[in-house]
């Protein structure tokens, strides 16, 4: 240990480093190790000096917590773990000494470029024993370094906003990917920094939250997988693999400095805010990426694995819920305050206002992989103190076979409706029998969320997200064609629920560019007229494709990147969905708090919702056609609190022909006028306020094959 510093016995919480004014406290849990050695390093770079200092059971250790304060060290300072105990992966115990270890709760990592993740392995690959022989291979030099922070910083007086959901409008999109593009026109591309510079293009579109792929530190490096097209080699794009929960993406920043990432992400979030959007983390507590039982032992692992993660009955094996090799222990309390934790300091020091977890019905899983009837895990999520007012949103599904949509439990949370993406999916598609569902889905999904007390707003609805066929492509492509994966096409869903209208990929057929720009206009019309919360997909406001690929998990290049260039090629699209996007923040009655009732409220002269076939009669649902309206009364009613606003008749054909609605009469007093019509051409298919068009005849509308019509009320 150099002569400088002087190491005191420190405290156990919190865990993790802490700053102080006389040096840095380190603090890092396991039950059941012998012995820990703090590493510490001279500076970040891969072959600088360091000292290792042995941690005294006496005095460094209470309960299972390990820890020291070393005086002199400074924020910035780079640090490792070794772990020694017992080596028995049959009971689940796999310490070793030879692997340095990453500190849970590292708040910033060097680079990961150089990572040798092989040199990692607990065990040798050569013996045939494989996982159950033991490495002595010293892997100090191959990993990257925890480092350090300092959590001051000018925060300008910002806090999250924390919009209600029901006044949000969700934007899912990857930092790297939003302007890495040459065509991207910001100086700072792939980077948190980049997305600052795109903030008036966001305002303009009129989005309020901004969902990220995500950004905590994984390894992109970790697929030895080459594109079979071109031999490029193959990475981690989307980063459903963490390394570190408390780490933004050092990549992702322009700042290289050691913890610049972190000083890069406050910055992003402050402006963020600064501009009235969002910032909603998706993260990944579902399995970590250390893998199997042949994956690398660089934190978790090495630290307690069968505290960590959910073991097989044979303890060496790891059972698999997350369909990436391991499933992380949620429901363990040591595991669940870690995951507490991680969101008390995202929201409190990074000032996030949300987050969506991926395969969240991981985290209702007991220790033994059993789904919980009340998961301690979601229901301290949901009424954790420092949480309440944060978006928590949930993929309600993983991939052990557990499906939750609509069952999700925790109270409030929200969650993906991939009911909402498939019902809208097929009624376009003009599959029989969907209208029935497409009015539910309209409605807010009460067959999934009245039930036990949650709002239409806990819908998250999307048409895409990430995970799929951008729009472009599910009214481009009958089939995924991701051979540019490396799989043989074999990953990414078959069921996608897309249709190409006529031609697979690319057109220069007219007709076929003119379906397929109605359809897109009818997918995110659609989302904004109902109820619920609506998350649009980042890019297909421009018309961006992946050329068919619907799993672009590994493609960290033009396929996944946003081309700006579609901004002025599909100029009248773009003008479209911003202008949707504004009719529904300007209509309260799309967001209303509560499920429709089909009945008068106390100030209504008629129901909230009334459904009509194209003949203006109350329909047989049963036996409905492709052809379906409603009639919205926006008038203030006792179950919401909101202004007045317009009423609504809003016209739905999925069929291929031309059908002339009957139009209901509208208050005495009104008349109707035509807001949006998806079938007409840019600016005419969506009409700017006060200039709405008066109807030819007031009594009927034709609405074109494949499209729908959007009335609203006006004073006589």
């Amino acid at each position: 240990m150099t002569s400088d510093y002087v190491v005191e016995t420190g405290k156990a919480l919190p865990l993790g480093t802490t700053v102080t004014d006389r040096g840095v406290n380190f603090s890092v849990f396991s039950r059941h190790a012998e012995e820990i050695s703090l590493i510490i390093f001279e500076s970040a770079e891969k072959n600088s000096s360091y000292s290792e200092v042995k941690l005294d059971k006496q005095k460094n250790k209470t309960g299972d917590i390990w820890h020291c304060h070393i005086n002199g060290l400074t924020e910035g300072a780079c640090y490792l773990y070794r772990v020694d105990g017992p080596y028995l992966p049959e009971k689940g115990l796999r310490f070793n000494p030879h692997k340095t270890l990453l500190d849970p709760y590292a708040k910033a990592l060097t680079s990961l470029n150089d990572w040798d993740i092989l040199a990692c392995l607990g065990y040798d690959p050569s013996d045939p024993s494989k996982d159950l022989s033991f490495s002595t291979k010293d892997d100090l030099l191959n990993q990257p370094r925890c480092i350090a922070i300092n959590d001051d910083f000018d925060w300008q007086g910002d806090l999250p906003l924390n919009y209600p959901l029901r006044f949000s409008i969700l934007y899912e999109t990857h930092i790297k990917g939003l302007t890495a593009h040459p065509d991207s026109g910001v100086e700072h591309k792939g980077t948190y920094r980049g997305v600052i510079e795109k903030i008036p293009f966001f305002k303009d579109l009129g989005v309020t939250s901004l969902e990220f792929l995500p950004l905590q530190e994984f390894d992109e490096h970790e697929y030895p997988r080459r594109n079979p097209r071109t031999g490029e080699m193959l990475t981690n794009y989307w980063g459903y693999s963490t390394v570190a929960f408390f780490a933004p993406k050092g990549s992702y920043a322009s700042d290289t400095a050691p913890g610049g990432q972190v000083r890069e992400f406050k910055t992003m979030v402050r402006e963020l805010h600064k501009a009235g959007l969002e910032v909603i983390l998706d993260i990944v507590f579902n399995h970590t990426a250390e893998g199997n039982e042949y994956g690398p032992t660089f934190s978790f692992r090495g630290l307690d694995n069968q505290i960590y993660y959910i073991l097989n009955e044979n303890r060496r094996y790891y059972q698999n819920y997350s369909g990436c090799g391991n499933t992380l222990n949620c429901n363990h309390p040591v595991v669940r305050r870690f995951i507490i934790d991680c969101l008390h300091y995202w929201v409190t020091e990074m000032h996030v206002d949300g987050f969506r977890f991926d395969l969240g019905s991981i985290l209702g899983r007991d220790q033994q992989g059993r789904l919980m009837e009340n998961p301690p895990t979601l229901e301290l999520i949901a009424e954790d103190p420092v949480l309440s007012h944060t978006k928590i949103i949930a993929e309600a599904w993983d991939a052990g076979g557990a499906y939750q949509v609509g069952w999700f439990p925790g109270g409030r949370w929200a969650e993906w409706n991939d009911r909402y993406r498939d019902d809208v999916r097929l009624y376009w598609r003009g599959d029989p029998g969907q209208t029935r569902h497409l009015a539910t889905r309209i409605s807010g999904s009460s067959d999934l969320y009245l039930r036990d007390g949650r709002k239409p707003f806990h819908s998250i609805n999307f048409i895409t997200s990430h995970d799929g066929f951008t729009l472009r492509d599910l009214i481009s492509y009958n089939h995924k064609h991701n051979e540019d994966n490396g799989e043989e096409n074999h990953d990414g869903s078959d069921n996608n629920c897309s249709y190409n209208n006529g031609e697979e990929g690319p057109t220069v057929d007219m007709m076929v560019g003119q379906t397929r720009e109605r359809l897109t206009k009818n997918f995110i019309a659609t989302m904004m007229i109902s109820l619920g919360t609506p998350m649009i997909l980042g890019g297909d406001e421009m018309g961006r494709t992946q050329n068919g690929n619907n799993n672009a998990y590994c493609q960290d290049n033009e396929i996944s990147w946003y081309d700006w260039s579609l901004l002025n090629k599909n100029s009248g699209l773009f003008r479209f969905i911003k202008e949707i996007i504004a009719f529904r923040l300007r209509h309260h009655g799309f967001m209303r708090p509560e499920f429709y009732t089909g009945r008068d409220g106390n100030y209504n002269a008629i129901p909230d919702i009334t459904w009509f076939d194209e003949s203006g009669r109350t329909p047989n649902w049963d036996n409905i056609g492709y052809c379906m309206a409603l009639r919205m009364d926006g008038s203030k009613a006792e179950i919401s609190a909101d202004q007045d606003d317009n009423d609504f008749f809003i016209m739905f054909n999925a069929g291929s022909k031309k059908v002339v609605f009957s139009v209901c009469a509208p208050l005495a007093g009104k008349r109707w006028v035509r807001k949006v019509n998806t079938a007409m051409s840019s600016p005419e298919d969506i009409l700017l306020p006060g200039t709405e068009e008066e109807l030819t005849y007031p009594d009927r509308y034709p609405v074109q094959a494949r499209s729908m019509v959007i009335l609203i009320s006006k004073q006589q």
